[in-house]
């Protein structure tokens, strides 16, 4: 058995850096959860008409409303079996912004059906997204969402490209620093830029087993639909 990362990249995730294969090989088999605490040079939104759909997203943890520069930053990568028997990894982002710390969770399956990650998004996962990953020749690692949609109780909808954004997560790793490098990039096709950061931070591995998940990374309700 392998990471859901491992599992969906294929033969491609051998091409990744060392320290990113070790990074998105997290999971039950490795027994390894991932702390990475760094500084995200920018925070930054689009024009000022997406600022309400962020705030809005923001009361979920989805998105950050706020912009900033030297932003301290935290990821949490822990690796949980839901409570669907689906191995599951977190992807919380917490960013201490002035005013008060500002929260970006999502969390991640692998799909044999959808062949991809998927991910769910905030605090209810009200929001899956397709996302497709692949190795570039400098061992980089290129993420772009596809497909999203919308589950709320009866309702199960795929999100219009009108009011959708479209994700770009390229991530690195430094070895002069020793430090993994990530910007990420989101768009919507009519509106143009929505939210990104980008910025770098160092990795710090522990036996989940050990430490458990901690009280609060979970989401408050979890969605069987891939």
């Amino acid at each position: 058995m392998t990471s859901i990362f491992a599992r969906a990249m294929g033969d491609d995730f051998q091409r990744l850096h060392p320290q990113l294969r070790r990074r998105f090989s997290v999971g039950l088999d490795s027994g390894e959860m991932c702390v990475g605490r760094g500084v995200m040079d920018r925070v930054w939104h689009g024009p000022a008409f997406v600022k309400p759909f962020l705030a809005l997203a923001g009361t979920r943890n989805i998105l950050v409303p706020r912009t900033g520069r030297n932003v301290p930053f935290t990821i949490e990568n822990v690796p949980y079996t839901d409570a669907y028997g689906r191995e599951t990894v977190t992807f919380v982002r917490t960013f201490a912004l002035p005013g008060g710390p500002r929260r970006f969770d999502a969390t991640m399956v692998h799909s044999p059906e959808r062949a991809c990650v998927l991910d769910y998004l905030g605090t209810h996962q009200h929001l899956a997204s397709d996302l497709h990953l692949s190795a570039r020749p400098d061992g980089s690692l290129l993420i772009r969402s596809g497909e999203h949609r919308f589950r709320e109780g009866r309702i199960d909808v795929r999100v219009p490209e009108l009011i959708g954004g479209d994700a770009e997560v390229r991530e690195s790793y430094d070895d002069a620093t020793g430090r993994f490098r990530v910007r990420v990039r989101v768009t919507n096709r009519y509106a143009g830029p929505l939210f990104g950061y980008e910025g770098s931070f160092t990795a710090h591995y522990a036996d989940v087993r050990s430490h458990g998940v901690r009280a609060g990374l979970r989401p408050v309700r979890e969605e069987m639909r891939a």
